[in-house]
């Protein structure tokens, strides 16, 4: 018995096709919208679709044209019905590539003889062809709905069978929880960067077949796209359940993978959402597991985020920041401020720490803690630490040529950028380039990123240093640095971070910090600088203790490259005599 899709908005119209239908010994499937026909047509591929043109919402031409992109549903014979008679009208749906037009009124010869001749039709084409245009579509589909590297489905096939798992839930109205998770791999450009890509196509891989192994056959497992997978996770009895399948999940994922020669540990960011809490829908399902995970990743967790409605907004806000920062690079929107760093003796200018700035154009002047995590994300921390690194040196020889000062400039880099290979020779050909003396470059670093590995840090350490580059490490005291370590590191200067120094007056263990900080420096016979000086008594107390120098409000805060040229000449930017 051949099966016919009938769409029509009008339940009287619908119902009478339907009854001649049934008269002519076919089997009908009715659908009341345009949106509620293609998902019939693509769930049960019927062998005629009969579809009004004008319906609300989704109309006639809007359902051809969707089931046109299928390559299951674009084979499936089509007949446009219509009160409307204007041949405008039929050369639209013939141009668009509909079998038959049928205008209202008709009576039941006339759309039985254009539904058997547009059967017969179909019919009359020769076996070898039918079975070529069968392996055509399989071949189409494997290529259309599943992932290449992983043979996993895609983001398509995944929406589908989701749509597929929750129609049933919803007309029997079961209580059943569904659990939508989305999954990303965190840092996954570093995986690329240091083992190269096919390394990390081997870990994407792994990380499909380990999720297809903890779902089992009754689980849908699908990716998403670079370095994100799904995992639909149906017959929850309970919420609380959520969280421990989530929990299992991420601990199974972060087991070790061997790779070759590699053997790779990861860390993953999860994101749930919840059939029928969060939505009915999978275009309502995943977006919202997908911003759980992308809030998780957002506030650094390394668990599992449940979501909440508030994150929807927050990850429309990450995404159009993610688009805005492409355009800051693309449009030289950043800029650098300088502060100044002053020696506690003299109160003279010793140097300038050079400052990252976002002149956003709706934003205003946007600070580092604004937007640096989201760039540290999306493996923007190179080539916007580059433009820091060329330009800062760029503007101190300006300087310099005007015979302003022979300063030194201190500029950030960021984990990601010290590990990258091309530093070295980045820093030297900018060197090169500027025709900046090598003394004149202090390069600041934190605790975190000498320390991930040691003998990397110390290989590039000593060729920085070997060139006449200074060396600091940046906040010191909040990381976990071990003195045989520290000893091991050709560096010049430590910087006692600002948590520290805003606290030395009132906290004991601040001040026992700070002061043991200045003297093990002392006795590695390395300078020190304390950050974030604001009052006179917190300068008192670092001079009595030996500081060499400070940076602060108390001397100026960060002003942008036209002031500097006045902190430049002026004798002294601080009175030291406390």
């Amino acid at each position: 018995m051949k099966t016919i899709l009938v769409i029509e908005d009008e339940q009287a119209i619908r119902s009478n096709i339907a009854r001649i239908l049934h008269y002519g010994n076919f089997q009908v499937i009715e659908a009341g919208d345009g949106q509620a026909g293609v998902e019939a047509a693509r769930s049960y591929l019927p062998d005629l679709i009969i579809c009004d043109i004008m319906m609300p919402i989704l109309d006639g031409y809007g359902v051809f044209r969707e089931l046109s992109e299928d390559a299951e549903t674009a084979i499936i014979p089509f007949i446009f019905l219509s009160a409307k008679a204007d041949r405008s009208d039929m050369r639209q749906g013939m141009i668009l590539g509909a079998d038959d037009y049928l205008t209202k009124p008709f009576t039941s010869a006339e759309l039985l003889q254009a539904i058997t001749a547009r059967l017969s039709k179909k019919a009359s084409v020769t076996d070898p062809y039918v079975n070529e245009m069968k392996r055509t579509v399989a071949n189409l589909s494997q290529v259309a709905y599943s992932d290449p590297l992983t043979n996993l489905p895609n983001r398509i096939l995944l929406r589908h069978r989701l749509n597929e798992l929750l129609r049933p839930l919803k007309q029997q109205r079961s209580s059943t929880l569904v659990a939508v998770f989305c999954i990303n791999i965190r840092r996954f450009r570093d995986v690329n960067s240091l083992y190269g890509q096919s390394v990390g196509d081997m870990l994407l891989k792994a990380v499909g077949d380990r999720l297809t192994e903890l779902a089992g056959s009754d689980r849908i497992v699908a990716r998403l796209g670079g370095n994100e997978f799904c995992v639909v996770w149906a017959d929850i009895l309970v919420p609380e359940d959520v969280g421990v399948l989530a929990q299992t999940l991420i601990d199974q994922l972060q087991q070790p993978y061997e790779l070759g020669d590699h053997t790779l540990n990861i860390r993953v960011n999860l994101g749930a959402a919840l059939y029928p809490d969060h939505g009915e829908t999978p275009d309502a399902l995943l977006p919202r597991a997908e911003a759980a995970e992308h809030w998780g990743q957002q506030q650094g967790s390394k668990g599992y985020q449940i979501y909440d409605p508030m994150m929807t907004q927050m990850d429309q806000d990450r995404r159009q920041l993610e688009l805005d920062l492409h355009r800051a690079i693309a449009e030289l929107e950043f800029e650098l401020y300088y502060q100044p760093q002053v020696n506690l003796i003299t109160g003279r200018l010793i140097g300038l720490e050079a400052l990252l700035r976002w002149n956003h154009p709706t934003r205003g002047l946007l600070l580092p803690a604004d937007f640096m995590a989201v760039a540290e994300d999306m493996g923007l921390m190179t080539p916007i630490g580059e433009w820091v690194l060329s330009t800062a040196v760029s503007q101190l020889k300006v300087w310099q040529d005007r015979s302003l000062a022979t300063l030194k400039i201190a500029i950030n880099l960021s984990a990601r950028q010290f590990k990258h290979t091309n530093l070295v020779h980045h820093i030297t050909q900018v060197l090169e380039e500027t025709q900046l003396d090598p003394t004149c470059l202090m390069l600041e670093l934190t605790e975190t990123s000498l320390m991930e590995n040691i003998e990397d840090a110390v290989q590039t350490l000593t060729q920085l240093r070997d060139m006449g580059v200074g060396i600091a490490v940046d906040d010191f005291g909040t990381g976990y640095s071990s003195l045989s370590n520290l000893k091991r590191l050709p560096i010049t200067l430590l910087k006692i971070d600002q948590s520290f120094v805003c606290r030395i007056i009132e906290d004991k263990q601040d001040a026992a910090i700070t002061t043991a900080i200045i003297a093990m420096a002392q006795s590695l016979n390395l300078k020190v600088i304390a950050e974030g000086v604001e009052t006179r008594n917190q300068l008192s107390f670092l001079k009595k203790h030996g500081c060499y120098a400070i940076q602060g409000y108390i001397c100026s805060p960060p002003v942008p490259t036209e002031e500097v040229a006045d902190c430049i000449e002026r004798p002294t930017l601080l009175d030291t005599n406390v």
